[in-house]
């Protein structure tokens, strides 16, 4: 008989849940797949209100001269769609997908800290709450001999500083109140999240993997994973340096970006842009996993160039740390500078076109099958192509100063991040739809959602090339009825809301799919990784056995041989490796032992909040509170018990019987 090993009852305060059901196992869970799930909701609530806050930026530009926004309010609407997107949307929907597949795809039974990994999402979860508390118990004050108007609202009291947080004018000197407080510090409990969640992913690829599993058999995605956790690691100490400096500032008197005070307004600049642009690459490189596991499904065909793609992945990520001065070719940078810089801007194009050329080779010749996730793979690689010949231009520093500041750059970065990540993430979704839920979505709502989205993409973003070449400045709330951009615009808007709708059919998709959708066959898309040889919706323990590996795409090679031409064949015994996978994966012949929940990283995660508010309002009450919180998580976690408090669930079972039957004959006290 298995044994699932859970953890002994505990009798005192820190003494950890073990139910597995209710919303108390999902606030204590640790397992990666539920935190997972859950990263990926809160990521897909946060897109919506990002989303919406799109929207009004639209509305405000659906034609000249309008004031559906005030100027404070459009200021504030435009920083916090930026921030949200970024940092709340894109990046945990691909930690989503990290902590759900990565340790699957190389055969692990979780992550090599699960606790640190609950941390990551709770620390998450605080920073995202505190960055929009803004709108609650935020202030935007007028700067000095500036205007304002006297009755703010609610909306214009988020952080109007622009995504990017430019010194000084996000600075106390010209935006003046807490709103831009809020900001720096929700950014450094955000970045402390990533940070945990790179280091954890990191451990787990290098020690942790499968027997046979070795790094050059590794799926592209989970190269993927440990390219970004790398990115992250290096450049995140970047903007966390930047940050403290710019609450240092707010703060306590600091001078670091006033000219008046001896700082340099540019020396923000270099430490943004310096993680500012590794940061693209966080956003897209999953998407690049994804796509990189979805084509040769699809295609029917090995991934072409496997080692050529893994060390693209790497090469995009070494060459992003050395381009982000094309992004300050306005600014005061001496020329030889910019020389450099637009060199290195041309040359990371060669991996991205190594990528793209693999992609196209894995399709070529392939017997394509055009389901949803192809085919928003395959309108990530056609969006991304425009996106990256749009950036490439700006590596022409001449047509770089001109395009600066313009649309066409709002045009360029959405073709990437949108047209790519987030085509790459809806890709994602629906390829794994089935092994998250056991059941398979419903495929004419799914092409609906990707022809809705690929003409409401292009109708959005393709005008804005236009709009920014005759002149239209980014980061204005209204435009003269004389500058003629007033058709543009409106089918810019246009094109926004046929997006919405995308979203709103891909919801009603996934809600009625996830509960009354068609029951997932074992291996509905005739797969070639790891995650695929498991039940689905996944069991608790991942694999009732450790999986040996003994090629790329093992799983693949389990199914089919080649003939004479050298042509895939199906097995005869592929089927019956189905059956039995399957037999297998719901009865695990060996003990396994499960990480036990606990709540100590909701609680520690907490206390980062309150020593925000603590910093802002020179408090000691809020920053009392933030420290007990932490001691509290930390020593409780510190304190909660070893292996060897743990027994399995037969013991107990076994022992409650023996106690029962004792009772029963022992002689009564009268």
């Amino acid at each position: 008989m298995t044994k699932i090993i859970q953890p002994k009852k505990q009798k005192n305060i820190f003494s950890r849940p073990s139910s597995e059901e209710g919303i108390w196992s999902w606030i204590t869970t640790v397992d990666h797949k539920r935190i997972g799930i859950m990263y990926g909701y809160a990521a897909f609530f946060f897109l919506l209100v990002g989303g919406l806050e799109a929207l009004l930026l639209r509305i405000q530009l659906s034609q000249p001269d309008n004031n559906f926004l005030s100027a404070a309010e459009y200021n504030a609407m435009f920083t916090m769609h930026g921030t949200t997107m970024i940092f709340l949307a894109i990046m945990p929907i691909s930690a989503a997908f990290f902590n759900y597949l990565l340790p699957l795809q190389i055969g692990a039974r979780d992550v090599a800290f699960p606790r640190l990994n609950a941390l990551s999402f709770w620390i998450f979860i605080a920073g995202g709450l505190f960055l929009y508390s803004t709108f609650l118990f935020g202030t935007a004050g007028a700067p000095e001999g500036g205007y304002l108007d006297e009755e703010v609202s609610r909306l214009a009291s988020a952080p109007n500083g622009g995504w990017f947080g430019y010194q000084p004018n996000a600075g106390l000197k010209y935006s003046p109140g807490t709103a831009m407080d809020y900001w720096a510090i929700g950014l450094q409990i955000l970045g402390i999240a990533s940070l945990v969640s790179a280091f954890n992913f990191i451990t787990t690829i290098l020690n942790m993997r499968t027997k046979g599993m070795r790094l050059m058999r590794m799926p592209v995605f989970t190269w993927m994973t440990f390219a970004v956790s790398f990115l992250l690691a290096f450049s995140l100490p970047i903007i966390a340096i930047a940050l403290f400096f710019v609450t240092f500032d707010r703060q306590f008197g600091t001078t670091f970006f006033l000219t008046e005070g001896g700082g340099d307004p540019v020396l923000w600049q270099h430490l943004f842009w310096l993680f500012g642009h590794p940061e693209v690459y966080i956003l897209i490189l999953p998407a690049f996993g994804i796509v990189s596991e979805v084509l040769p499904t699809f295609s029917r065909k090995p991934l072409f160039g496997y080692p050529a793609i893994v060390f693209a992945g790497f090469g995009i990520a070494f060459i992003g740390f050395g381009v982000w001065a094309h992004h300050m070719f306005a600014s005061a940078i001496s020329p030889v500078a910019q020389a450099g810089f637009g060199l290195s801007t041309m040359i990371i194009a060669v991996p991205t076109g190594v990528k793209i050329f693999n992609w196209l080779g894995t399709i070529w010749g392939g017997k394509l099958t055009l389901n949803t996730p192809m085919l928003f793979a395959l309108g990530f690689i056609g969006m991304f192509v425009i996106g990256g010949l749009s950036g490439v231009t700006h590596s022409v520093v001449p047509a770089d100063t001109q395009q600066t500041d313009t649309y066409y750059i709002v045009a360029h970065f959405h073709y990437v991040l949108f047209g790519g990540a987030l085509f790459g993430i809806f890709s994602g979704l629906y390829y794994w739809f089935p092994k998250v839920w056991g059941r398979m979505y419903n495929e004419a709502l799914g092409k609906i959602h990707f022809w809705l989205m690929i003409i409401g993409f292009n109708l959005t973003f393709g005008p804005m090339h236009w709009l920014g070449l005759q002149g239209q400045v980014r980061r204005t709330w209204v435009y003269a009825e004389e500058t003629n951009l007033g058709f543009w615009n409106l089918i810019v808007t246009i094109g926004a809301f046929i997006l919405a709708v995308a979203i709103l059919v891909f919801m009603a998709n996934w809600m009625y799919s996830r509960r009354k959708g068609e029951k997932a066959p074992f291996d509905p898309w005739d797969a070639r990784t790891l995650e695929w040889i498991t039940p689905s919706p996944t069991p608790v323990w991942n694999f009732s056995k450790a999986p040996e590996v003994k090629s790329l795409d093992d799983f693949w090679y389990q199914k089919y041989g080649e003939d004479e031409d050298g042509r895939a064949v199906r097995k005869d015994t592929a089927d019956d490796l189905l059956v039995q996978l399957e037999e297998e994966g719901f009865n695990p012949d060996e003990e396994i032992h499960l990480p036990s929940p606990s709540y100590f990283p909701l609680i520690l995660a907490f206390g980062l909040p309150f020593l925000g508010y603590a910093v802002i309002y020179k408090s000691i009450p809020l920053a009392l509170i933030g420290v007990i919180l932490l001691l509290i998580g930390g020593f409780g976690w510190g304190t909660e018990p070893l292996e060897e408090e743990f027994e399995s669930a037969e013991e107990d079972l076994v022992n409650t019987e023996e106690d029962s039957v004792n009772e029963e004959e022992s002689p009564t006290n009268e």
